[in-house]
C-alpha cells in the first residue's frame, strides 16, 4: 500500500507538471514509477521490497554490467551501506547544475539501495536525465526530467546540510518552484 501510494503520487506530479523533490527512497520510487509508466517495464521494482519483479533498484553490490544480480542478500547489512559525504559530478546544462552553481558537489548519504546504472540509457531516451553521477560514473546521484518545470530526485540527504537561516539550495529552489506553480 505505502509503496504503491508513493508511486501513484509521483506519477501524478510527473504527469500534471507539479514540482517534485524525491529524497533517497523518493528518488528510488520515481525511478520505479518512470520505469513502469514510461519504459513499460511493468514489473519494475526494488529488491528491497519485491524479490519477484525486475529490480531497477538494488543493493549497492547487486549489479554487474549486464544488469544481472550477483549478490543481494540480507546478510552483511553494514557492508552494503553508503554512509557519509560523497562527491557527485553534475551534468552541464542541467537544472541541478544551475541550482548549485558548480560542477562538483559533496553531499551526505545514508542508504543501502541504489539505482541500477545499466538502465541509464533507456531512461535518458525517454526524458529522464541522470544529471549527477558518482565520480566513477557508476552510481546515479541525481535525476531530473527534461520536459518538466521542476522534477528532481536525489539519492543523498540535503536535509543534513540545511539550517533554518541557511536552507539547502535544493529546498530553496523547490519552494520557489512550488510557489510559482500555484
Amino acid at each position: 500500500r505505502g509503496t504503491d501510494g508513493k508511486i501513484a503520487a509521483i506519477k501524478y506530479a510527473r504527469s500534471k507538471m507539479i514540482p517534485f523533490l524525491g529524497i533517497c527512497y523518493g528518488m528510488q520510487m520515481a525511478i520505479i514509477e518512470f520505469a513502469r509508466n514510461k519504459l513499460n517495464i511493468k514489473k519494475a521494482t526494488s529488491s528491497e521490497f519485491d524479490k519477484k519483479g525486475i529490480p531497477v533498484i538494488g543493493l549497492i553490490d547487486e549489479w554487474i554490467k549486464d544488469g544481472k544480480k550477483i549478490k543481494g542478500t540480507d546478510k552483511d547489512l553494514g557492508g552494503t551501506m553508503r554512509l557519509g559525504s560523497y562527491e557527485a559530478k553534475l551534468k552541464d546544462n542541467s537544472m541541478i547544475k544551475k541550482i548549485y552553481g558548480k560542477k562538483i558537489i559533496k553531499e551526505r548519504h545514508r542508504h543501502r539501495y541504489e539505482v541500477n546504472i545499466n538502465y541509464k540509457d533507456n531512461f535518458e531516451k525517454k526524458g529522464m536525465n541522470f544529471s549527477g553521477l558518482s565520480p566513477n560514473g557508476l552510481l546515479p546521484e541525481i535525476i531530473e526530467l527534461k520536459n518538466h518545470p521542476w522534477f528532481i530526485g536525489v539519492q543523498f540527504h540535503p536535509e543534513f546540510k540545511s539550517r533554518p537561516l541557511a536552507p539547502h539550495p535544493l529546498f530553496s529552489s523547490f519552494i520557489k518552484a512550488s510557489k510559482n506553480h500555484k
